[in-house]
């Protein structure tokens, strides 16, 4: 199995931050269980950080391993979107036929 990283960016302590955090784990927990490692990096605290890495746009997602590296922008709470453009495993539901999510 492949082991994923991933590097949120948020920016300060707000609720769009707790809920970036909250919806990536959820993501993270349901496809990929005990198969991830999230650092959370708070571009309020390191500025030089994210301009560095050229963050833009918090919350922003990274998914550093299996690379290519991928992006996910803003809010994370459209699990169809997020996990399209993190290049998460395909799950399918009870019943669905293969459907995601």
């Amino acid at each position: 199995m492949t082991p994923y990283s991933f590097r949120l960016y948020v920016a300060g302590q707000t609720e769009r931050t707790e809920a970036a955090v909250r919806d990536l784990r959820w993501l993270c927990e349901s496809a990929l269980p005990g198969r991830y490692e999230l650092e959370i990096i708070d571009v309020v605290e390191r500025p030089d950080l994210a301009e560095s890495e050229g963050i833009l746009i918090a919350p922003t997602v990274v998914r550093l391993m299996p690379l290519p590296q991928r992006w996910a922008f803003g809010d994370l709470s459209d699990r169809h979107r997020t996990s399209a453009a993190l290049g998460f495993p395909v799950m399918e539901e009870a019943g669905s036929g293969g459907d995601r999510w």
